[in-house]
């Protein structure tokens, strides 16, 4: 317990222990830079490949429907099961951050990814192995890392912290992009098989040099799994709602895109460059809202964020039955998608302070797990419900008014974080 803690019991002559805002009392000590640009840039190496390699799963999931391996909304629980990791694992990736330290933790995770990319590449033909391959392994892989980026970061970092977090989730949106293309050429060259076998050799090439500079610059303070006296703080469970009802959408647009744009008549490749240039919106919007936290405080951002991801999806997307305004979706669409996962850390480190991050944060995204794990597939049980891939674009209406109303609910929320923190419009919370 902290010094100022101990003496604000004193005054009160209450035994209980007080809540303060551990970052004020921190924030001297913190770089706000030095070694940190250098975990910023290991960091963003990491997300390159587990954030780019996720997003870019929509390219490899029209590949198999084609070749008939399963249906789309069974194929991207496939994916979804990749990032539901995330969530699922997170309480208890803290704790292995904990044990292990930053640095082994990035290679275990980075590793587990690239084996996973491997092992998948001879379980193309296979649905229920895909699931252990691509899902699980790259799955257990991809939660170790998101954790490690998400919380090491934040030690560094005072001020620039939403610069410093802007950068690591730039690094992923840019990775979706490349791989993108990268990925659509390898299919079309290649196959599914040596696709998912050239990704993981080359992540594991890249990415364990970069896991090696990542560390800690303090000990990780994790008192249990849950630390149940969040619930107790309405900004908290406006947050952890949030971040649940928000993730619903969030994979639906990058997994479904090469399909509508397929259903549009459009080429592969086109579907392959709406998909990149969807990850590099998400990259530019990760870096432009990591700066504007900053600026006018993550919490204004992060309701800017998913109030644009729920127009996006409620006014365009519908309408868009040609090229030029689907790409005007996928521009608006990625910027925002990109701002949610970029900000978040930044939000939870502002409300919670840096000290108690870790805890606050593996709780918050262990609530992401059902919409990670169903925002995506719910959406290719209705469009199979009304049509599927063969009817006509309205078949496609029903997956997106249901993602964007979810988007629309998570900014509601938000906003109660928002006013609860403060009633002024203008003040940077």
């Amino acid at each position: 317990m902290s010094r100022s803690s101990i003496e604000l019991e004193r005054r009160s002559g209450d035994s209980r222990p007080v809540s303060v805002p551990q970052s004020v009392p921190n924030a001297p000590d913190i770089p706000d830079g030095g070694y940190g640009w250098v975990v910023v840039f290991g960091c963003a190496v990491l997300g390159w490949w587990f954030v780019g390699t996720s997003y870019s799963w929509g390219i490899i999931q029209a590949a198999l429907v084609k070749q008939g391996v399963s249906s789309p909304s069974t194929l991207s629980f496939v994916g979804s099961s990749t990032v539901a990791c995330i969530s699922g694992l997170a309480v208890v990736n803290t704790r292995v951050i904990r044990f292990l330290g930053a640095r082994r933790t990035a290679l275990l995770g980075i590793s587990l990814i690239g084996i996973g990319e491997v092992l998948s590449s001879f379980a193309t033909s296979n649905i229920g192995a895909l699931f252990v391959t691509a899902g699980a392994i790259t799955g257990i892989g991809t939660s170790l890392c998101f954790m490690v980026v998400s919380i090491i970061p934040s030690q560094y970092f005072n001020r620039r912290r939403g610069l410093a977090n802007g950068i690591v989730y730039a690094g992923g949106g840019i990775g979706g992009a490349v791989n993108s293309f990268a990925i659509d050429s390898l299919i079309r060259s290649l196959g599914p098989a040596w696709t998912f076998r050239i990704i993981g050799l080359v992540t594991l090439l890249t990415g364990i040099p970069a896991a090696w500079l990542v560390k800690e610059r303090t000990t990780i303070r994790t008192t249990g799994f849950i630390e149940w006296s969040f619930f107790h703080d309405l900004r908290f469970i406006f947050l952890f709602l949030a971040g649940a009802l928000g993730t619903f959408p969030l994979f639906v647009p990058p997994f479904f895109l090469p399909l509508y744009s397929a259903s549009l008549n459009l080429s592969p490749s086109t579907g392959a460059g709406l998909v990149a240039g969807f990850n590099f919106s998400s990259a530019l919007g990760r870096l432009a809202c990591g700066f504007a936290s900053d600026l006018i405080g993550p919490v204004n951002v992060l309701f800017l964020a998913l109030l644009l991801t729920a127009l996006s999806m409620l006014a365009i997307w519908p309408v868009s039955t040609s090229l030029t305004p689907l790409v005007l979706f996928v521009v608006i669409n990625g910027a925002a998608n990109g701002g949610f996962f970029s900000t978040m850390p930044t939000v939870v480190g502002a409300v919670f302070g840096p000290a108690r991050v870790s805890v606050a944060m593996g709780m918050i995204v262990t609530g992401w797990v059902g919409g990670y794990l169903m925002g995506a597939p719910i959406a290719g049980y209705l469009l199979a419900a009304y049509g599927g891939t063969d009817s006509t674009l309205s078949a496609y209406h029903p997956a997106m008014f249901y993602a964007g109303s979810m988007a629309m609910g998570a900014a509601g929320l938000v906003s109660l974080l928002r006013f609860k923190t403060s009633t002024s419009i203008f003040t940077k919370v």
